[in-house]
């Protein structure tokens, strides 16, 4: 059986982080994804945080499995006709440049209609149509403008961005969906579209609970659920929450044994309704079951401090692992806060392709994340990154160009 999107062409116009992952994740599903880059240059996270001398950089590595790489002067009047050419023939344009780029390069959403009707456009841009569309955003900055910031710390320091790229691969991810939503559709209406994903408008979808809250806070001046909560006092905003989920399932982060010198050794703990006996049982305070001051969600919420107090005196007994294999024989819903050499060593995600092994010939082996998304009928199979140009003649053979027109092209700098 073929690959989800095989036969899908993607003319992929990206660079850095937030549409190659999209536009990686499109190839990992069988697209084929014709990475256009700068001659003599590309990407320039080929460079970029660069740890073997004239090696790609993992941080580009990691983002352009499974693509083709050419290269093309887009300001070259003979460059812009390779473009038009491949423009005309493929289904799928993505691109992340600065607002108005690709417009100044002849190459924007109105100019594609009139090449191929056909062509899904798909764009990542910082925000959405408003006073601020033409400002440039990059990961924590998306971070902030999208809210995730401002709702993330403890109360007592400044707001904190998240490890985790919320704002350029979470932008990607929701770039990707609209893609092939849009592929679908045009399925019916044999017309392409504009795709926009704006990377505030995707970390805000990411932190919808918090919108959530937001307006719990207007109506009401009080969130139960959060640790400011009874004895302090809560302002106009949604406060930052420290470790709390904020939500129905109170959580915390609790220390465990050989805290002092492993600064991991860490879990993170739920005390949810369903398994409260439970939890009372496993740390020896059975008194609580049917103490009315602990009994119900509601009562406990006051106590939560003390109540995860006295957790931690259990869990700090045991190592993160003992922990949780402990709690998972109770259905006490918990998990290990893990480093990055903890996720790196587990072989587990390795059987299920969660972190995969690549062979590079300039880099050697290197570890990149697989794709997190298995479809049961085709499977990922993750193949290494394009060297610059690697596939700029058999691109431009397959579209059409005879060798002679090739090779005249690289002689005047067009490609």
């Amino acid at each position: 059986m073929g690959k989800a999107l095989e036969g899908v062409r993607v003319l992929d116009f990206t660079h850095v982080q937030s549409g190659p992952t999209c536009t990686q994740l499109l190839a990992w599903f069988g697209a084929d994804v014709i990475k256009v880059e700068r001659a003599g240059a590309g990407d320039v996270t080929r460079e970029q945080l660069r740890d073997i001398p004239d090696a790609d950089s993992l941080y580009f590595t990691m983002l352009n499995h499974n693509k083709r790489s050419i290269t093309v002067d887009a300001k070259h009047p003979e460059g812009r006709q390779v473009l038009e050419t491949l423009i005309r023939q493929c289904d799928v344009l993505v691109e992340n440049f600065a607002p108005g780029a690709l417009e100044r390069m002849g190459l924007g959403w109105e100019r594609v209609q009139v090449l191929n009707p056909r062509m899904i456009y798909a764009s990542v841009k910082g925000f959405g149509p408003g006073p601020y569309q033409d400002c440039k955003v990059y990961e924590n900055v998306a971070q902030c403008v999208g809210g995730a910031a401002s709702t993330t710390g403890f109360e007592d320091g400044p707001p904190v961005v998240s490890g985790a790229q919320i704002g350029d691969s979470g932008t990607g991810l929701h770039l990707a969906l609209g893609i092939v939503t849009a592929l679908y559709q045009r399925t019916v209406t044999g017309r392409g579209q504009y795709v926009l994903a704006a990377m505030q408008d995707a970390v805000l979808n990411l932190c919808r609970v918090k919108l959530r809250d937001q307006q719990r806070l207007d109506r009401t001046g009080v969130l139960r659920e959060y640790p400011q909560h009874p004895k302090g006092t809560f302002g106009p905003a949604v406060p930052r929450a420290g470790n709390a989920s904020g939500g129905g399932q109170p959580g915390w982060i609790l220390r465990c044994k050989d805290w002092e010198w492993d600064y991991n050794a860490y879990i993170y703990f739920i005390v949810q309704a369903p398994v409260w006996s439970k939890i009372c049982n496993l740390i020896g305070r059975e008194e609580w079951i049917g103490d009315p001051d602990y009994a119900t969600p509601g009562a406990r919420l006051p106590r939560l401090a003390e109540i995860f107090a006295e957790i931690e005196r259990w869990t700090m007994t045991k190592t993160k692992i003992e922990a949780m294999q402990i709690l998972n024989k109770y259905e006490i819903p918990c998990g290990p806060v893990l480093s990055m050499r903890e996720i790196v060593d587990d072989e587990s995600l390795r059987k299920t392709g969660t972190i995969v092994e690549i062979d590079h010939p300039a880099r050697g082996s290197y570890l990149s994340v697989g794709n997190p998304i298995k479809l049961s009928d085709s499977p990922t199979v993750v193949t290494r990154s394009p060297l610059l140009g690697e596939h700029t003649d058999e691109v431009m053979a397959e579209f059409g160009f005879s060798a002679e027109r090739i090779a005249a092209l690289r002689a005047i700098g067009a490609i």
